[in-house]
């Protein structure tokens, strides 16, 4: 599965570089905002150079610490609008670790099984059909308004490039399930195939890095 524990995966393909690459270093910080978080500490210093670009922080819990089960999602929240990296990705550290509606807040006692992802955000393509898009390279936005009322509500959503490949999904699964993630209730099918409000769709590629807890404390012990 891409991406390895402390190793950085690019979900690009050969024909376009991507602008920004996620690295061990914006990993570590996430784990030292975090801990020192837990420690009643500020956040250190951002030791990487700083850049302008979206960005998402996913943590992942195994089941036990020797699982060789995929980790279950924990948190996961970004920002779809480029943003400066040094003000930015601890910040979107604690939102995801702490504030994620999904989830009761992460507590220190968690922190051993958890891995911790940064993914950064380029390639942005807009205006695209709803499976102009291939699994394991791209992520998508889509926007759509209900097909019964099409000037109410306006849905949207998104899922990062790996969730796709994760899951197993064709395209046409994983836009549906993305349909039923905006709170589009109704069958996803009405939504995806209809012919006088197309679903609007953009793609774009990511680079990522994961590290674990473990990895991140004999990080720290190397220093």
């Amino acid at each position: 599965r891409e991406p390895t524990h402390g190793m950085i995966g690019v979900m690009a393909s050969s024909k376009s570089a991507i602008d920004n690459e996620a690295t061990r270093e914006h990993v570590v910080y996430c784990w030292d905002v975090l801990v020192n978080h837990y420690a009643g500490k500020q956040g250190p210093e951002p030791p990487f150079e700083n850049a302008f670009c979206p960005l998402f922080v996913t943590w992942k819990k195994r089941r036990s610490l020797d699982s060789t089960e995929e980790p279950l999602l924990r948190g996961c929240i970004g920002t779809l609008d480029a943003k400066d990296l040094h003000s930015n990705l601890g910040k979107y550290t604690l939102i995801s670790a702490l504030q994620d509606r999904r989830f009761n807040p992460i507590a220190a006692r968690e922190l051993e099984y958890l891995d911790c992802t940064v993914s950064l955000l380029t390639n942005f393509e807009k205006g695209l059909q709803w499976d102009d898009w291939e699994v394991g390279t791209h992520g998508m936005i889509i926007e759509f308004e209900d097909p019964n009322n099409p000037a109410g509500y306006s849905y949207s959503a998104t899922y990062l490039p790996e969730v796709a490949h994760e899951q197993g999904w064709t395209r046409e699964e994983c836009i549906d399930s993305l349909i039923s993630k905006a709170g589009y209730t109704k069958n996803p099918t009405n939504v995806r195939l209809n012919p006088k409000n197309p679903l609007r769709l953009t793609r774009y590629q990511s680079s990522l890095c994961t590290v674990s807890y473990q990895e991140y404390l004999a990080h720290k012990e190397g220093k």
